[in-house]
């Protein structure tokens, strides 16, 4: 069935707008980052650079993984390696290459600043971009559904028969929710430890993508959605021993 538009034409020029949605996130999400670290005291002239290097990277690393994990099929077609309007790229495989990337730049741009405090002014601003994406990139890719469904919510999408659960919508109603309470951390507990911005997001992200995996999109005989799983699941790991840590150096700051 023909699903759901995934482009338009203007002329002889094809738009996809899975990409061009991706697009608009991420130039909304760089404007809200660099905001953030303004009032934050950060010195954003290098940002600009900074967010590109973080946007190459975690394509090529999203698309990687991507191709790896489907090798089955890629590996007969290598022409689709680089068609990414049409869907195709891991968010785990973005993270581990976009999260070295931007840890060694933060230390070359920002050396006076911690980590920790780097990461909780940069985090909902990448959550919120992450929000938006969902809604506007993957909905109209193709096969951007979940399991096929017959309940009222299901809709139709490119490359898949029948309708399908809107994932997307709703990884995008979790991250804004997850975005709107990380505000709420800020506004609220302004005494709070360096780190546990960062900390939450980790916990909270990891958990509900590894559960939206399992529920929502995975396939037990697929290594690239029990991948997923695992890697979410590590993620929150990592929030915890961040949780721990910074939580303990707070108590022990105060206990001097």
């Amino acid at each position: 069935m023909p699903g759901a538009l995934t482009s338009f034409h203007l002329g002889p020029l094809v738009f996809h707008l899975y990409g061009f949605g991706l697009a608009i996130a991420a130039y909304v999400s760089y404007l809200y980052a660099r905001r953030r670290l303004a009032q934050r005291g950060f010195d954003v002239s290098p940002f600009a650079k900074f967010a590109v290097a973080l946007v190459v990277s975690g394509l090529v690393g999203a698309r990687l993984a991507h191709i790896a994990t489907n090798w089955g099929y890629y590996s007969g077609h290598p022409a689709q390696w680089v068609a990414v309007w049409q869907g195709g790229l891991a968010s785990f495989g973005g993270l581990a290459l976009a999260v070295p990337v931007g840890l060694s730049l933060q230390r070359r741009w920002w050396p006076a600043s911690s980590i920790a405090r780097f990461t909780d002014a940069l985090v909902p601003a990448l959550i919120a971009g992450w929000a938006l994406g969902r809604v506007l990139g993957p909905q109209f890719m193709v096969n951007g559904g979940g399991h096929l469904t017959h309940q009222w919510f299901g809709l139709p999408y490119s490359g898949q028969f029948g309708r399908r659960v809107p994932v997307p919508l709703i990884q995008g109603a979790e991250d804004a929710l997850l975005w709107l309470s990380l505000l709420g951390f800020e506004r609220r507990w302004r005494s709070r430890p360096v780190g546990l911005i960062t900390a939450v997001a980790m916990i909270v992200w990891g958990i509900v993508r590894s559960v939206d995996e399992r529920l929502l999109l995975g396939q037990q005989s697929h290594s690239g959605s029990v991948g997923v799983q695992f890697a979410g699941l590590a993620l929150a790991i990592g929030g915890t021993v961040l949780l721990v840590r910074t939580t303990r150096t707070a108590r022990s700051t105060l206990d001097r």
